[in-house]
């Protein structure tokens, strides 16, 4: 392992130790904030996994993560009596539904002659405005005005989770979130993405069915974002019909360019880095804080072109690649 991998994955592992360690620093407010960030965090994972690993570039990652999030308020309001209203389900569901989703487009999508590039990105984008105009105008799921007093996380005999208890739980789903990931990334599948990110049509080539390789990515990608769309629900007791548009499929595009696309624990702590960053503008620019924030990202793109922390956190190839062996 060369020395720039030993720092990657040293820093990778501290990077958890502190997340772990973080509500022994931190008040409530301050804990409340950070599992709101960790839950963005998971949603950037998604997001890194297509685009960093396979090089699929959405700009409809929102539609997942909305749909999951409506999923989850539909379960525990009771609006799907049939379901019942266990989080466990709405949890279930928010998995669920933007997988299926993801998987019907990914269909689409990458049948015969696949979209790519400028080409798929302009479709994903479309289709988060579709999205987001027709949830305004589903009076079932709220329509313009979204969905109201979701109940959060709550322990096994009813009582709401504690401030801390709650991060514990998102932590929790962030690190496996990541690990799935990381073994995609690293297992033979992920090296036959990052053929397909670097050269489609050489990996073709070599007899690799590009297609179905593209739809899994897609269709596991949908339900990490649907799952951190529940997950979110929980938090802010509210849905509404911007979770499933083009604005936050953007955020998280800048989210995950700032913090390092090509490596995924880059990806997940620009998400937090970006939040928080944003708060802290917020509170001490006033109405300044978006064109401050604007310049930054520009900023951080141009001169950081692999991202905050692509080189810090990169990690060593897999073994079966052999000493010095790229992806």
């Amino acid at each position: 392992m060369t020395r720039s991998a030993r720092l990657g994955l040293s820093l990778t592992v501290l990077a958890w130790a502190g997340l772990g360690l973080a509500p022994l620093a931190l008040d409530d407010w301050n804990i409340g904030l950070l599992t709101q960030y960790v839950t963005y965090g998971i949603f950037a994972l998604s997001l890194g996994l297509i685009w960093g690993q396979a090089g699929i570039l959405c700009f409809g990652q929102a539609i997942f993560f909305g749909i999951g999030a409506y999923s989850m308020a539909l379960v525990t309001l009771g609006k799907l009596p049939w379901l019942g209203d266990s989080q466990w389900t709405g949890l279930g569901l928010a998995v669920l539904l933007p997988m299926m989703v993801a998987a019907l487009l990914g269909w689409i999508m990458f049948q015969g002659r696949a979209l790519s590039g400028a080409h798929l990105a302009i479709v994903t984008l479309c289709a988060a405005v579709v999205c987001e105009i027709a949830a305004r105008r589903w009076e079932f799921i709220g329509g313009f005005n979204g969905l109201f007093n979701v109940p959060p996380l709550s322990a096994p005999n009813g009582d709401p989770l504690s401030t801390n208890a709650t991060y514990f739980f998102v932590g929790i789903a962030a690190l496996l979130t990541y690990l799935l990931s990381l073994w995609i990334g690293r297992s033979p599948l992920g090296t036959v993405l990052a053929g397909i990110r670097n050269d489609e049509r050489r990996t073709l080539h070599f007899g690799y069915d590009v297609r179905l390789h593209k739809i899994f990515v897609f269709t596991v990608s949908g339900a990490m974002a649907g799952f951190a769309g529940g997950l979110f629900t929980t938090q802010f007791g509210f849905v509404s019909p911007p979770l499933v548009g083009f604005a936050l499929s953007t955020e998280v595009l800048i989210w995950v360019a700032v913090g390092g696309r090509s490596v995924l624990m880059g990806a997940f702590l620009g998400a937090l880095a970006v939040r928080a960053t944003e708060n802290a503008m917020s509170a001490s620019l006033d109405q300044y804080w978006l064109i401050a924030l604007g310049a930054l990202f520009i900023v951080v793109v141009v001169v950081l072109p692999q991202g905050l922390f692509g080189k810090l956190l990169a990690l060593a190839p897999p073994r079966r690649l052999g000493r010095g062996g790229t992806r």
